[in-house]
This record gives C-alpha cells, structure tokens and sequence, in this order.
C-alpha cells in the first residue's frame, strides 16, 4: 500500500519528467537511496496505462447499442478495462510510494558535506565569554535550585528535567517575550494538540524520513508531536486558502517530544539534548515569490531575539549532508554555550519551499488557477536559550544575571540567586 496519501506527489511531477537530472543530483548529493531512474520507469509504465485505458473507455463509450450491440466483444472490452483500472491502481501506489520518499530539491548554492562540521559560517555577533566546563548550566541550575536533571530521570528516564522556582519563571518570561515580539510582527499565536496523525506527520514531511525520532502511541493512529510545525502546517492540510490571506504567519507554544535515536556522540551534556523540551515556533505559509522573503524575515526575528537577550551567536548556512529532507535551503543559528567551549545549534530556519504544501495539498487560488504556496518553518525559542543565559549571565557570586527585556515578565527580578536558608 502506498506511504503517499491520497496520490499526493511530493515535488512537481513535471520536474521528474522534464528535468530528470536535477531530480538524480539533488537525491544523490543527500544520499538518498531512492532510485530514481526505476521512479521514471514506473511513472512512464503508468502514463502508458492510463492513456490505454482512457482509448478502452473511448471504444466502450462508441460501442453500439441495443439490438447491434456484439455481446461477447463489450464482455471482453470491459474485462480488459477491469484488468487495466487495476494495474493503474498498482503502478499509481508504487510511484507514490517511490514519489514519497524523495527529498524535496536543493537550493543550487547549499554547500557540500557530510554533517554540520560542513556548515558554512555566515557570521558572529557579539563576544563570548571564555569557555569554561565549570559554567554548565546543569551545575549553575543545580546550585540555584532551578533545574534538576536528576529527578526528571527519577521520574521520567533520562533526558527530561525539572524547571523550578525561578527557573521555570525565567523559562516562561522568555516564551512570553517571544511570543509578543512575534505577535508585534504580524503572528497570530495558536496553541495546538500535543499528538496528531500519522498523515499529519507524512504531510509535514517528517514521515517517512524521522520515523524513528517520533513517539508513536501504541495501538493508535496518534503520535507525540516533535514540534508544533506539525500541528500548525496541518491546520491548513487539505484547505484552499483564499490569496488575499498570504501571508498567513502563526506561532505556537508547545512542548516537543523527540526519541532523539540515532543522537549518540552528538552533543548532549544535561538539558541540551533531551527527550522534551518546550518551543515557540514560526510557520509562514506564501506566494511562492515571496518565501526568500519570509525566510530573512524569520532569520531577522530570531537574531532580534538572542541580540536583545545579549547572546554571542553565529548563523550558519546548512550543507547538504545536515539538511533535513523537506528543506530546500537552511540557515541555524547557533549560541554560545561556554561549558561546550562552543557555538550550539538553538534555531533553525527552513525554506521548504511547496514540498509540504504538495504532500499536504494545501493550495490557493492564482491568476493562472490553483498554486501550491511555499511555507517557512522557523524557531522561536527554546529551552537551549534559557540553558544559555544560565552559562554566559552567571555572576562571581553565583548568581544568575537577568535579561533587562525579560525583567518585566518576572515582576521586575533581576538576578536569580539561591534560596536563603534561614
């Protein structure tokens, strides 16, 4: 049966049948293993089906009627039809079967490489305090009361934590002020369910390539979402949109659940790589004229935000060999994280040009009839920000120094220091 729901192909069709190449460059440059000269075969085999069958259909529809009619010859014109419809059915679920498991193409100019030591450095901003292994946020946590890895194992297993006290405080003022500064620039705030579908995940473009980073939720058609990308993209799933609504820009608060399987060796001291985490997300959905556009302007309202919590960044343009399947191009941005000596991914931005809109069939309507929009999946912020304030704000004394834009969201607080034993 096929992955492809509905027959939806994933990429422009007439790109495999009129550009062949760019579709063979850009799957084997991600190392994909679908084989795309068998897709052409098999997409040739069914276009040769389906025009047979619609000259059955012609001769049937000419056939003679009443007393003229040759009996034995309509029987055999309509087994042969019969047999024709069935193996259209075939071939179709196996070039959609095929068709759902290409990456979408590649931006010409995506660097080369094999993982993110290949990602090319656009730029810094700001200055970085010495790297220091004793800055952990997990030890400057743990010394304030705020975060408990510990007993997020005791509870949960490892790779889950505890906020608490000013902790989740600080967490929650950093969500509010993003989400506002979102809202100032044209986002409607959502809040979504936390599972969703198996179609929602294959529309999304997260099936079937991350199959193995979802919690599936057993005996059921539901999953824990990875990110709120899924349930916002999937709102519009399978709607025309009016093109007087583009832009249509949403963000949302969630938690997001990620196995993160296949993550050894990554980097993942304390909070960093968990199995939940907390994110406000962007999602713009456009003309597909307009997505450079959107891609700057959710890489701008990131920056905004690590250069007003006064963050040491970088922004980094992602190789081939780190790109996700559904992107077309993709820019991190990383922040400097002291105990790792480092910078460390804490935003992405996509430009996933119409792969979802296709998979997803969420289509709107153009001057030359329906268009299929690009959309742009960009974070917010997450945890990772507020892990890193802990690292670059910690104080002599210990402790922590407050973001003056966060100060209003946590009645006017500072600095976040121990609880006093009396």
């Amino acid at each position: 049966m096929s992955t492809s729901p509905g027959g939806t192909l994933v990429i422009d069709i007439a790109v495999l049948r009129n550009d062949p190449d760019l579709v063979r460059r850009s799957v084997s440059s991600r190392g994909s293993d679908v084989d795309v000269d068998n897709l052409i075969a098999v997409d040739a085999d069914l276009r040769q089906k389906i025009a047979q069958a619609d000259q059955l259909r012609a001769k049937q529809k000419n056939q003679p009627k009443g007393g003229d009619i040759d009996i034995d010859a309509a029987r055999a014109l309509k087994d042969e039809l019969r047999k024709l419809t069935e193996e259209v059915r075939t071939l179709q679920d196996r070039r959609d079967d095929l068709w759902a498991h290409l990456p979408n193409l590649l931006a010409e100019d995506t660097p080369p490489g094999d993982d993110d030591e290949s990602n090319v450095e656009l730029r810094r901003v700001g200055d970085p305090v010495p790297a220091d292994e004793d800055r952990s946020h997990e030890v400057i946590g743990g010394r304030l009361g705020i975060f408990d890895m510990k007993r997020g194992a005791a509870v949960a297993g490892s790779g889950f934590y505890y906020w608490r006290g000013d902790g989740a405080r600080l967490a929650w003022a950093l969500f509010s002020y993003t989400q506002d500064l979102l809202v100032q620039r044209g986002f409607t705030p959502m809040l979504t369910p936390l599972v969703a579908r198996e179609h929602v995940f294959f529309g999304t473009g997260y099936l079937p390539f991350f199959a193995k980073e979802t919690y599936k939720i057993e005996d059921s058609d539901l999953s824990l979402i990875g990110t709120s990308e899924q349930t916002l993209i999937g709102y519009y799933g399978d709607t025309i949109i009016d093109a007087g609504d583009l832009p249509i820009l949403v963000s949302a608060f969630s938690p997001c659940f990620r196995t993160e399987a296949g993550a050894a060796g990554r980097a993942s001291r304390g909070g960093y790589r968990v199995h939940q985490f907390h994110k406000v997300e962007q999602i713009v959905i456009c003309d597909p004229t307009e997505s450079e556009h959107w891609l700057d302007q959710c890489q701008r309202n990131a920056e905004d935000l690590l250069t007003s919590l006064e963050l040491p960044y970088r922004v980094v343009r992602v190789c081939v060999g780190d790109l996700g399947a559904p992107a077309f191009k993709k820019y991190d941005t990383e922040t400097w994280f002291p105990s790792f000596g480092a910078y460390r991914e804490t935003h992405s931005n996509s430009n996933l040009t119409d792969y979802q809109a296709r998979r997803f069939k969420i289509r709107f309507r153009g001057d030359g009839g329906m268009v299929f929009p690009h959309t742009i999946s960009a974070t917010g912020i997450t945890d990772r920000a507020a892990l890193a304030i802990l690292e670059n704000n910690v104080q002599p004394d210990g402790s922590v120094a407050v973001p003056e834009v966060l100060r209003p969201y946590l009645g006017g607080t500072d600095r976040i220091q121990a609880p006093s034993r009396s």
